[in-house]
C-alpha cells in the first residue's frame, strides 16, 4: 500500500516563506528523526514549483558531495546537479532540496552563495543534534531562515483519519465558553487514541493500515531504537540513552525536578551540561524549566539546573512507560483508551500538555515553593499573556481540590490573568479557576 502524504501545518509556513522572501533567504526545517520533515518538504516542492532536485545526503553519492567544495563556477554546480539527478530546473521557478543536510556541511555553508546567486530556492532538512555536531568548521549562513517541526497535533491527527470538523467544533465551544455535555465523552475518547497512537507519521500509517496497537506500537519501539543509536553515536557511553529511556519513571515518582545523577550517577558538571544540551537539541524532549521569578519575561529567571523532562510524542512515551509489557494481545491499550488503566496515568496527561504547549509555540515553564518542610505546592506550567501569566495544573481525572493554584493566584495575584485546571472531564468554571479538558490546551 501506497504512503500516506499526510496533511501537515508546516505547509502553509513553507508557503509563507516562499511567497514573502522570494529567493532572498533558504529555510532550514529542523526537528526529530521521523517527524515528517523530508516527505513534507517534498510534497511541497512538488505542488509549489515547477521542477525540483532533492539531493538525500544520506545516500548522495561522493561525486555530489564534492560539487560543494568548489563554489568558483556555480554554472558547472548547477548542471552537474541536473545531469545526475536527470532534472531541468527552471530560473526562479525550482527547487533544490538540500535532505539531511548535516550530512554534508559544505552544501550548508554554501547556502549563503546559493541564495546570493539567486537563481533558485533552496529548502534544507535536518535534525539539531546532528546539524550542530556537523557545523563546528563551516560558516553557517545567515540567509537561512528555520521552522520547527514537531509530531503531528491533535488536529493534524484528526485530519489523518479523515476528520476535518472536530476540532473547528471544539473551538466553537471553547470560544463560548461552553461544555461539550453529551459529546465530551466521545471526544475524549478520541483524544485518548492520539495519545496512544501519537503523531509520529509511521504510527498514523500503521494505525490507518491494520488498525491495531501491537503494529503501532513495533513502529514507535522502532522509532525509540533509532533514537537510541543517534544518541550512542554522540555518548558511546550510553548516558544520553539512559536519560532518555529513564523520563517515563522520574515523572511517574513525581519530583519536583529532573536529577540526571539518579540515573547515570556522578557526571562531571562540564560533561553533564554537554549531555543534556544534546539531549534537548535532538528534539525528542521537551524541556520544562523552573521560573524563578513566575513573571511576564519567565526566560529572564529560567533554571538552568531546575527542569523537567517530556518525551516529545505522548505516543512514544506510552510505548516506553510500558516498555516491558508484552503488547501483542493489546490489553494494555484497550485499557488506556478505555481510561481502566488502573495506574495513575496523571504523568501521560502531563506529557501530551507539554507537547501541545510546545507546538503551540510556547515556551514551557513551571514553579514550586515549599508548602512546609517536606512538602511543596506546584504549578505544572506557566505561560506568559500579554502583561499577565496564566498558570496550569493538570490533572488525569476529576479533581477535588486545587490548592496549588489558590495559594499561587493568592501570592501573586496582581500577575494572573486566569487560573486554569487541564482534566479529563467536561468544562466548567468553578469560581476563580476555569477548568478545562485536556483537549481545549492548544486554544490557550
Amino acid at each position: 500500500m501506497a504512503e500516506h502524504i499526510f496533511k501537515r501545518k508546516i505547509y502553509s509556513q513553507l508557503k509563507k516563506w516562499k511567497e514573502e522572501n522570494d529567493g532572498k533567504t533558504a529555510v532550514l526545517v529542523e526537528g526529530a528523526r521521523r517527524v515528517g520533515k523530508s516527505t513534507i518538504v517534498e510534497e511541497f516542492a512538488k505542488n509549489e514549483y515547477e521542477s525540483y532536485i532533492l539531493i538525500d545526503f544520506n545516500i548522495a553519492s561522493p561525486t555530489v558531495k564534492r560539487l560543494f567544495e568548489d563554489l568558483t563556477d556555480l554554472n558547472y554546480l548547477f548542471l552537474s546537479l541536473q545531469t545526475i539527478y536527470r532534472k531541468t530546473l527552471a530560473l526562479r521557478k525550482s527547487v533544490i532540496v538540500f535532505d539531511e543536510v548535516q550530512k554534508c556541511p559544505l552544501a550548508r555553508q554554501a547556502i549563503k552563495y546559493l541564495v546570493a546567486d539567486g537563481r533558485y530556492d533552496y529548502i534544507e532538512t535536518g535534525s539539531l543534534i546532528s546539524i550542530k555536531k556537523n557545523t563546528e568548521n563551516i560558516t553557517i549562513p545567515s540567509e537561512e531562515d528555520r521552522i520547527q517541526m514537531y509530531p503531528m497535533d491533535y488536529e493534524e491527527f484528526r485530519w489523518a483519519l479523515g476528520d476535518e470538523n472536530t476540532i473547528p467544533l471544539i473551538r466553537t465551544y471553547w470560544e463560548n465558553k461552553m461544555p461539550l455535555k453529551a459529546a465530551h465523552r466521545n471526544v475524549m475518547r478520541d483524544f485518548r487514541l492520539y495519545m496512544l497512537v501519537g503523531g509520529m507519521p509511521q504510527a498514523v500509517e500503521a494505525f490507518l493500515i491494520g488498525n491495531n496497537f501491537s503494529a503501532v506500537d513495533a513502529v514507535k519501539r522502532k522509532i525509540i531504537s533509532l533514537y537510541e543509536d543517534d544518541f550512542r553515536k554522540i555518548d558511546p557511553t550510553g548516558r544520553i540513552t539512559k536519560l532518555f529511556r529513564a523520563i517515563p519513571k522520574d515523572l511517574g515518582r513525581g519530583t519536583s525536578r529532573f536529577v540526571p545523577a539518579t540515573f547515570i550517577g556522578h557526571t562531571e558538571s562540564d560533561k553533564l551540561v554537554e549531555l543534556i544540551n544534546a539531549l534537548e537539541d535532538s528534539k525528542t524532549v521537551n524541556f520544562v524549566y523552573h521560573a524563578d521569578d513566575p513573571n511576564v519575561g519567565m526566560g529572564l529567571s529560567r533554571d538552568l539546573n531546575k527542569y523537567k523532562i517530556y518525551v516529545g510524542d505522548t505516543g512514544l512515551f506510552v510505548t516506553m512507560a510500558f516498555w516491558d509489557k508484552d503488547f501483542t494481545d493489546n490489553i494494555i491499550y484497550e485499557k488506556l483508551l478505555s481510561d481502566k488503566l488502573p495506574a495513575n496515568l496523571g504523568y501521560i496527561y502531563e506529557n501530551v500538555v507539554a507537547q501541545m504547549l510546545r507546538a503551540s509555540g510556547n515556551e514551557l515553564f513551571y514553579y514550586i515553593w515549599p508548602k512546609d518542610d517536606k512538602h511543596y505546592y506546584e504549578i505544572d506550567f506557566l505561560l506568559s499573556r500579554g502583561a499577565k501569566i496564566t498558570p496550569i495544573e493538570v490533572k488525569s481525572s476529576g479533581y477535588n481540590s486545587h490548592k496549588s493554584l489558590d495559594v499561587f493566584c493568592e501570592r501573586f495575584s496582581s500577575r494572573v490573568r486566569d487560573s486554569v485546571i487541564l482534566y479529563t472531564k467536561d468544562y466548567c468554571n468553578d469560581g476563580s479557576t476555569i477548568c478545562l479538558p485536556v483537549y481545549f490546551t492548544p486554544f490557550l
